[in-house]
């Protein structure tokens, strides 16, 4: 008996966990077909893209490159429909057709088309850290009222999910404690004071993960393993206190769980994100990823190091925001994204990020957010905050 394919929406498909997905998809055409796709700028990329999956629908962030997708698609003969209304991403992502969404959207615009997923009940591959950074509880929520199958893709997050009993309902009372391994980046070698000089090109030469310029300076100021921590304790139902971060240079154990009874579970493999790809898309099976294979005789050794607070000062936010009010983890994100996108920019330099990041926090005061429009307001409050402490912090 042949198994239908599964219907695939991969939203942030020219980024590179996108490229990846579809690397993945690629290697299983009798499991997978692509539904629809979705860039934020990239035309020719998302166009190459449709010349070779043929999804049904493409959506892009802007009308302009929406249109000028659609010449080129009607130039190349290709029969994909360019979607332009406002809601674009919500339609992809909720589909009836649709099986599965790869949510790969970078920062808080893919909150919206990850809730629409959520409600829609579908197989949610979380790559997004903002769904749960800022959607929290209601985001969650929605995926347990939606009957949707929520799975992260985030290499750390996947490594939990692949130690733990598949029943969740069993995990309280087994966890004692989640270890999320961190690299460190390319700086967590570096004398604190002289941060300062880091330029864009430093902090994103990431020394193990190949990933987009964002993650990559969050990487360099270990915030991405800040918003993990927030990530971990909504995906896992953990308090903050039963998350810890250990450094680990080799990126070769990607998370680990220690239990009530003192035993540990880790998860091992390369640095490849089609292996955490694989695991959502198949799960609970198991299919070839492409990713190369461990050889744990060519391994000298296995590092695990305490973070130093003076290197990596925005770690401690993560704990900092998840005890303070409701909605203070949203704006921590928006504060960061607009800090690191100024320091991309050449306007605000690396070691105020975290000035710009602890200014916001102490200049909004958020009210409990119940909707996804509470939560954009909010957003938009600290992102108009993060702007101007940006400017007072300017290189």
């Amino acid at each position: 008996m042949n198994t239908p394919r599964q219907r695939v929406t991969v939203l942030g498909s020219t980024g590179s966990v996108g490229v990846s997905t579809l690397d993945v998809i690629a290697r299983h055409p009798e499991r997978f077909e692509v539904f629809a796709l979705s860039a934020a700028t990239r035309v020719d990329e998302l166009l190459a893209q449709c010349a070779q999956f043929s999804p049904r629908f493409a959506v892009m962030a802007s009308p302009p490159h929406a249109a000028l997708l659609a010449e080129k698609l009607n130039q190349s003969g290709l029969k994909t429909v360019v979607l332009t209304d406002a809601d674009a991403l919500e339609t992809i992502a909720s589909h009836d057709e649709v099986d599965a969404v790869m949510a790969a959207i970078v920062g808080a615009a893919g909150l919206g088309p990850c809730l629409a997923a959520a409600r829609a009940g579908k197989r949610l591959l979380l790559a997004n850290k903002e769904a749960l950074v800022v959607g929290g509880e209601l985001f969650m929520r929605t995926v347990r009222e939606g009957g949707a199958t929520l799975l992260p893709i985030d290499s750390e997050h996947s490594a939990i999910f692949q130690s733990l009993p598949e029943d969740p309902s069993t995990w309280a009372r087994r966890i004692d404690k989640i270890i999320l391994t961190a690299s460190g980046g390319p700086f967590r070698t570096r004398a604190p004071e002289t941060l300062g000089s880091v330029t864009p090109e430093q902090a994103c030469a990431h020394p193990t993960w190949v990933m987009g310029r964002k993650i990559s300076v969050d990487s360099a100021t270990m915030m991405n393993k800040a918003l993990e921590v927030i990530e971990a304790r909504h995906l896992f139902g953990v308090s903050p206190e039963q998350i810890e971060v250990v450094i680990h240079p080799q990126s070769v154990v990607h998370s680990m769980v220690q239990f009530t009874d003192a035993s540990v579970m880790a998860q091992l493999g390369t640095p490849d994100m089609r292996v955490p790809i694989a695991v959502g898309l198949a799960w609970p099976e198991r299919i070839e990823s492409g990713a190369a294979r461990l050889d744990f005789r060519e391994m000298s050794a296995l590092t695990f190091n305490t973070p130093d607070p003076a290197l990596f000062p925005g770690l401690g936010l993560a704990w900092h925001a998840l005890r303070a009010a409701p909605g203070t983890t949203a704006v921590l994100n928006a504060a960061n994204e607009v800090a690191v996108e100024a320091f991309l920019d050449r306007r605000l330099r690396f070691d105020r990020i975290h000035a710009v990041n602890m200014e916001t926090l102490e200049a909004v005061s958020p009210s409990k957010p119940a909707s996804l429009a509470d939560l954009l307001a909010l957003d938009a409050s600290a992102r108009a905050a993060a702007n101007a402490a940006a400017l007072r912090f300017a290189a």
